[in-house]
């Protein structure tokens, strides 16, 4: 079963790694990001990547959301329970107001 992760917060995250820290509080976060994919191992079927401005698009208009999405990570796991287990105590928690989604990504119906 495949699950993607999506990273939410208060902050951006292009504030969050360009914002008040310091080179090495930087160099500390992503020293446990990756722990956490080392931890994660061959459940990781895309790392992903951080996130820009999240979009809304209404007809054919579109406007910022107002809410931060701030990156995404794909696992493949067994289970929704085994997915959840190794998003517990993830690094992403350190962000303000931090928050993880997990959603199944579901089968396309065959036509």
């Amino acid at each position: 079963m495949k699950f993607m992760v999506l990273y939410r917060s208060s902050a951006s995250a292009a504030d969050q790694m360009g914002g008040n820290m310091t080179p090495e509080q930087r160099q500390e976060g992503m020293k446990l990001w990756m722990e956490w994919f080392g931890k994660a191992g061959d459940r990781i079927v895309d790392g992903g990547s951080p996130l820009g401005e999240s979009n809304v698009v209404e007809g054919s208009a579109g406007k910022p959301s107002g809410s931060f999405i701030g990156g995404y990570t794909i696992l493949e796991c067994a289970s929704l329970d085994e997915a959840m287990g190794l998003l517990k105590d993830h690094p992403h928690f350190h962000s303000p107001d931090a928050t993880i989604e997990v959603l199944e990504c579901l089968p396309m119906p065959s036509g």
